[in-house]
């Protein structure tokens, strides 16, 4: 295989493919242009959001969200709001990559420019490489918690330290970290075939958790026993909610968190929405893989997080760390190779495909979307020994702040500026209506810089809503203040409005 063949796994060649007349080598390569072969049907759209749910992280937010909303029903309007707000803005973004067949750097060169439309594209990048080896972590630790059942390994946890990690987890997270490269290598398609299997996969494991601990428990119980003070202590230190369990304000933030949880990839879904044949395939695979499959995903978390609970006498929001106390080491390890397909799913959909994009954005002559990719990996195997991703509650929040204003920009800029009409050819020509000032558009730059700045400032020193900080809210503030501030420095109506898409 070729790198020209890495991108879509679809192209066989062995030779250069000629650059169409009048693109440019320094924004164009075979990876970065539109899809032409669109196999990505409804199940795989599906699974794509099965991959990026379905993971340890995803668990733990939706269990620690749990805690927040009190009891389930309540758990449940704030999960419901905010799936369905997800699902619209998914579909927003994924019929623009449908419909120009583009990914996600390329489409931000309408908006910021040819060459400007690296900032964006970068600083999604850096987000999913500090995912990347989050997710890639977190799946070493299930693997260890199977293995310390053994004296062996065990001995090897407790008497060697390395990177300031122990010599197992070092040996588990470079495994984890290489059977990912693997799957990756062989380009989209397999991308394509692995998240098929691995999605439906994790939801068998997680009813076996739930189904297996509440048969221990001797009942279907979707609470926590605990006292109101102590459970709202620790909501907070789980979230960084401060907010009153089961309160209107506590609702509202479970639904913005759990936005906010997909905020990088409303700008890059395009990556995958482009793949797909037409609107309607995007949109059924949308319904069923996001407010239908993240609301029963939610739910059997929070019977898994109750009953645990009552089995354990204690509450314990990880899975890996619920399956480790299983008497069977049978299920000890399903659970931990289950949990690692899932942190595979979700590093191959959020973490890997976006960056070997975005990279491969900055210099397309040079960095295919094979290479991308192993610089995002690369990159987190060096931050591996400073493990930045030990506070990833809070990241979830903080990515808001600069998420948000580049998607405010992106989705004025298509649908109300250029009314989902874009000149595709011109994306990839240094000298073509995408130029600006030297291939930058300040004014995009203004607007995504204003709106950070309000999204940064106002969740901290801001007014309280809905009797809360608006902390959970800053991925919303960056939207609406930098989309507003471009549609008006931008004017009404872009020259492109009307055009066709070409």
């Amino acid at each position: 295989m070729t790198d020209t063949d890495a991108g879509t796994g679809t192209r066989g060649t062995t030779t250069a493919v000629p650059l169409p007349e009048g693109y440019s080598p320094r924004l164009y390569n075979e990876d970065l242009a539109p899809a032409t072969e669109r196999k990505w049907g409804a199940f795989s759209i599906f699974n794509v959001w099965t991959s990026d749910v379905h993971s340890l992280f995803g668990y733990f937010l939706a269990a620690s969200l749990f805690l927040v909303a009190g009891n389930t029903f309540k758990f449940l309007i704030g999960i419901g709001v905010g799936s369905l707000i997800i699902y619209w803005l998914m579909t927003l973004i994924g019929n623009a990559g449908v419909k120009t067949g583009v990914p996600y750097p390329v489409l931000a060169r309408a908006s910021f420019g040819t060459f400007g439309a690296n900032v964006p594209a970068l600083v999604r990048a850096v987000v999913a490489t500090f995912w990347y080896g989050a997710q890639t972590s977190a799946a070493a630790g299930a693997i260890v918690a199977f293995l310390i059942r053994y004296d062996g390994p065990k001995n090897l946890h407790e008497t060697t330290t390395l990177l300031d990690h122990t010599g197992l987890e070092v040996i588990c997270y470079l495994f984890v970290w290489a059977a990912q490269l693997l799957i990756i290598s062989k380009g989209m398609e397999t991308v394509r075939r692995f998240q098929d299997f691995a999605g439906p996969a994790v939801w068998l494991m997680m009813l076996i958790l739930a189904v297996g601990l509440s048969v221990k428990a001797g009942t279907l119980s979707f609470s926590v026993d605990m006292p109101a003070a102590d459970l709202a202590a620790l909501a907070k230190t789980a979230t960084g909610l401060d907010v009153t369990p089961g309160s209107f304000a506590a609702i509202a933030a479970i639904a913005a968190t759990w936005v906010t949880y997909f905020a990088a990839l409303f700008l890059n879904f395009g990556d995958f929405a482009r793949f797909t044949p037409d609107e309607k395939t995007l949109r059924k695979g949308n319904v069923w893989g996001l407010p239908v499959n993240l609301i029963l995903f939610s739910l059997v978390a929070a019977l898994t997080t109750a009953s645990a609970s009552k089995v354990y006498g204690e509450v314990i929001l990880e899975p890996a760390a619920i399956s480790a106390k299983f008497d069977s080491a049978f299920l000890v390890l399903l659970a931990a190779l289950t949990f690692a397909v899932a942190t595979l799913g979700i590093n191959v959909v959020a973490n890997f495909v976006s960056p070997a994009f975005d990279f491969a954005n900055v210099a397309p002559k040079h960095i295919t979307f094979r290479r991308g990719g192993l610089i995002a990996a690369v990159i987190a195997l060096l931050l591996y020994p400073l493990h930045p991703w030990d506070n990833a509650p809070s990241f979830v929040n903080a990515i808001g702040s600069t998420m948000g204003p580049i998607f405010g920009v992106l989705v004025v800029d298509y649908y109300l500026l250029r009314k989902a009409r874009l000149n595709i050819p011109a994306l990839y020509k240094e000298d073509g209506e995408f130029r600006f000032q030297g291939g930058w558009n300040i004014r995009a730059f203004v607007a995504a810089g204003i709106g950070a700045v309000f999204s940064s400032i106002l969740p901290v020193y801001g007014p309280e809503a809905y009797g809360a900080t608006l902390g959970p809210y800053s991925w919303f503030i960056g939207v609406a203040v930098a989309g507003v501030i471009y549609f008006a420095v931008s004017g009404a109506k872009s020259p492109l409005a009307g055009k066709p898409t070409n």
